[in-house]
C-alpha cells in the first residue's frame, strides 16, 4: 500500500501568511526602525491616549473632593452653557478670523518665498536669504514677543521711528483691539515663513528638470515656467498641507495670545484656547473648560474629515 505524499510547501506558505508569523518575522526584520519610533508611540500613548478617559468630567459636575468617578453626572449642561454664554459669538468670530488671517497669509507666504527662492541664479545669496529666513523659528515664543512687546510700546522702537520721520502721533499697538490681528498675523508670517518654505523647496527638487528644458525648447518665460511646472509639481504638497491646516482652524496658538493680550484687547483678541485656559486654570472650572475643549476638537475633526473628502473628490490627493 502506497502512501500519499504530504503537501509539505503548500502547508509552510500557508502558515507564512498567518498574521502572527508575519507580525513576528517584520518585528525581527524591522526591529531597529521599530525601536526607533518606540518612544514616540510610548508618549502618544502616555500624553494622548490614555488622558482621554479624563473627557468624561465634561459630562460631569467635577470636584477634585469626590473625584473622577464619583463626581455626579450632568450631561450636556456645560456645553448648553457655553453656547449660551455672553462670550461664545466672540470667541468663535475671534478664533475663526485668526485661523483664516493664517491660512490667507502664513500658509501661503512659504509658498512664494520657496517660488522666489527657486529663481535665485546665486547659490551664495540663496543660502544667505535661507538662513535669514530659517533663524526667527527657532527663537522661543516668549523672546519674540518680548521682542514686540519693547518695538510696539509707546517709547519703542517703532513709535520711535514713525515719530521723527513721519510725525505720526505715538500709539500703544499692544492696548489698541484694531492691532492685535495684524500685528499677531504679521510676526508669525515672520516667524515661520522660512521653516515652511523647507517642505516647498524639498517639492521642487524632485520636479524633473528635463520639464523645464521642453518649456524652455517651446519658448516659455521662467514666469510661465514657474507656472505650468513648478505650481502643479508642488500642488499635491500644497493640498495636503492645507488638509492639515484646515485641521487645526479652531485651534490657534493660544500661548503667543496669552503673551500679547491684555484686557484692552480681548475684544478681538481672545479666543477659545486663551477662555480655556482662564476658565481652567485661573478659575479652576475643570468640566466647564473640559466640555469647551472637547466642542473645539470636535469641530476640528470634523473640519478634518471634509477637508480630505473634498480633496479627494476634486483632486484625488488625500490623507487617507
Amino acid at each position: 500500500m502506497q502512501l500519499e505524499a504530504r503537501p509539505v510547501a503548500k502547508l509552510n506558505a500557508a502558515d507564512k501568511l498567518k498574521f502572527g508569523y508575519r507580525l513576528k518575522r517584520d518585528l525581527k526584520v524591522n526591529r531597529y526602525l521599530y525601536l526607533m519610533v518606540f518612544p514616540v508611540v510610548l508618549f502618544y500613548i502616555v500624553f494622548h491616549y490614555i488622558p482621554m478617559y479624563g473627557i468624561q468630567i465634561a459630562f460631569k459636575d467635577y470636584s477634585p473632593a469626590t473625584g473622577m468617578w464619583h463626581s455626579p453626572w450632568v450631561g450636556l449642561k456645560y456645553f448648553n452653557d457655553f453656547f449660551h454664554s455672553f462670550y461664545f459669538g466672540r470667541l468663535i468670530k475671534n478664533t475663526l478670523l485668526l485661523s483664516l488671517y493664517e491660512l490667507l497669509f502664513q500658509f501661503t507666504a512659504p509658498i512664494v518665498l520657496a517660488f522666489l527662492l527657486n529663481e535665485l541664479r546665486s547659490a551664495l545669496f540663496k543660502r544667505i536669504v535661507q538662513t535669514v529666513a530659517y533663524l526667527p523659528y527657532f527663537i522661543s515664543i516668549v523672546v519674540v514677543v518680548g521682542f514686540i512687546v519693547d518695538f510696539l510700546a509707546r517709547d519703542g522702537l517703532i513709535n520711535n521711528i514713525l515719530s521723527a520721520l513721519f510725525g505720526i502721533e505715538k500709539v500703544a499697538y499692544l492696548a489698541e483691539p484694531g492691532w492685535f490681528r495684524t500685528i499677531f498675523v504679521s510676526s508669525g508670517i515672520w516667524q515661520n515663513v522660512g521653516w515652511g518654505t523647507i517642505i516647498y523647496l524639498a517639492a521642487i527638487a524632485t520636479i524633473d528638470p528635463s520639464l523645464y528644458e521642453a518649456a524652455k525648447v517651446d519658448g516659455a518665460n521662467r514666469f510661465q515656467q514657474a507656472l505650468h511646472i513648478t505650481l502643479p509639481g508642488i500642488t499635491p504638497t500644497i493640498i495636503i498641507l492645507l488638509i492639515l491646516q484646515i485641521g487645526s482652524l479652531m485651534s490657534v496658538n493660544s500661548d503667543k495670545i496669552l503673551l500679547m493680550y491684555n484686557t484692552a484687547t480681548y475684544e478681538t483678541a481672545d479666543v477659545i484656547g486663551t477662555y480655556v485656559y482662564r476658565k481652567g486654570i485661573l478659575e479652576a472650572s475643570f468640566s466647564y473648560s473640559a466640555a469647551i475643549g472637547l466642542f473645539n476638537s470636535v469641530i476640528n475633526f470634523i473640519l478634518l474629515v471634509l477637508a480630505n473628502s473634498i480633496s479627494k473628490r476634486v483632486t484625488e490627493t488625500k490623507l487617507w
